[in-house]
């Protein structure tokens, strides 16, 4: 009786964690239940099980390093004298570092790596409809506007490179297998149709760096390669209806930044970005200690333009486009230190293991975790992308949890290994 009451235990966390990312992506308050429950679950876990708690001390460098994203900003306000309406979205962290703990259960993560995948095919069948039912431009979702379009998109692309890890790296039968090439296909194609150029280029990358890895570890380096071809024809193909707007907004960067001057022509979303960044970088120079506060950018642009420092064009935005100026300009020297350790300690505990991981499971984490943190790290050169809490939450749910899974991972086999 314990035995099937603790399966079914484990099978309800299992679809709770699965359910995360969709959660992330919709409005209304029953969004919260899935977060408020693997919170208590996590809470109960760190109390109750050392086994939690070794998880934990093994995964302490990835703890520690999205930690400094809760603390600093905490501090940066207190020294500015700002409200604490500032600290909303980086008080989230703390939820992502107690629910972390429900990944020390042995999940049934075939369930949660299903539930992704679903979560895409849903996700880029909303956008198929806005795009082609509703005659949306840019599709963008079922929450956040027009301005969400990017950071759906990020989502998107996400879980699209997951779906990817499990087609190639870890076992199932076909009707597995094909839930997963349907959602990295979805996945991809709804991206495609917000038409958002930094996610779109940030995940080239990180798939080429998962066909690589694949054809390494397999030696079907044929096959990766035929993976790839079908993977650039298909996506010509299904893109026909929007590659002509988005080739022509990759084509608009080369002529908008020759022509980029910030006195008299910043326009387009280019030359808006160069403009951002300039005064983004004077803020630094500026406040190179502790920046001119969380969030405070927009605020410092439109004091800039009303000098005659920055252009008008920028004055609707309250971020400079690009993370780490953001760090740089708002948070100073530390803020920006802060967010390369948020990217670099994960991103190195991930190819750490990667190294050593031998069976299906620390494969898909380690993986998992890494494509995740490259994603981010490469789009927050051209976006802000924990500006909004979709892509804030989505980030430190899924790296916070795969460190613990493979923290789980690596100390049950270390027993093994003294046994």
């Amino acid at each position: 009786m314990d035995e099937k009451w603790r399966g079914r235990q484990l099978g309800a966390v299992s679809l709770l964690a699965a359910l995360m990312p969709l959660s992330f992506t919709v409005s209304g308050h029953a969004k919260v239940l899935p977060s408020v429950l693997l919170l208590l679950s996590g809470l109960a876990l760190l109390w109750r099980h050392a086994a939690t708690r070794r998880s934990y001390r093994h995964a302490w460098p990835v703890m520690a390093a999205c930690g400094l994203g809760l603390l600093y900003p905490a501090l940066n306000i207190l020294g500015h004298g700002l409200g604490w309406k500032q600290f909303d979205r980086p008080s989230h962290i703390l939820l992502y570092l107690a629910t972390a703990a429900v990944f020390s259960l042995p999940l049934r993560m075939r369930w949660v790596w299903l539930g992704f995948s679903l979560t895409a095919i849903l996700l880029g069948t909303v956008c198929i409809v806005q795009h082609d039912v509703l005659g949306i431009r840019r599709a963008y979702g079922l929450n956040g506007g027009g301005w969400g379009a990017i950071e759906f998109a990020m989502v998107l692309l996400v879980l699209a490179l997951l779906a990817w890890i499990r087609v190639l790296f870890a076992p199932g039968d076909r009707l597995e297998r094909g839930l997963h090439v349907a959602g990295a296909v979805f996945g991809m194609y709804g991206a495609l149709l917000t038409q958002s150029r930094g996610p779109l280029l940030a995940f080239i990358p990180m798939l080429l760096l998962l066909l690589l890895l694949y054809a390494r570890r397999t030696r079907h380096w044929l096959r990766a390669l035929l993976l790839l071809g079908a993977i650039v024809g298909g996506g010509a193909l299904a893109g026909a209806s929007v590659h002509a707007v988005v080739l022509h907004r990759l084509a608009a960067v080369a002529p908008e930044v020759a022509s980029y001057d910030h006195r008299d022509d910043a326009n387009g979303s280019v030359g808006e970005r160069l403009e951002m960044w300039r005064t983004a970088g004077h803020a630094f120079l500026a406040h190179p200690l502790s920046g001119v506060g969380i969030d405070q950018f927009g605020a410092y642009a439109r004091r800039q333009i009303a000098a005659g420092h920055a252009n008008p064009v920028i004055a609707k935005y309250d971020h400079p486009h690009n993370e780490y100026l953001d760090a740089a300009a708002t948070g100073g020297l530390p803020g920006l230190l802060v967010l390369l350790l948020i990217f670099g300690v994960p991103c190195g505990y991930f190819v750490r293991h990667l190294r050593h991981a031998g069976e299906p499971a620390m494969i898909a984490a380690t993986l998992g975790g890494l494509v995740v943190v490259g994603m981010y790290a490469l789009c927050a050169l051209t976006d802000n992308v924990f500006y909004r809490a979709m892509p804030h939450s989505m980030y430190f749910f899924l790296v916070l949890g795969l460190a613990v899974m493979i923290g789980r991972l690596a100390t049950q086999r270390q027993v093994m290994h003294r046994v």
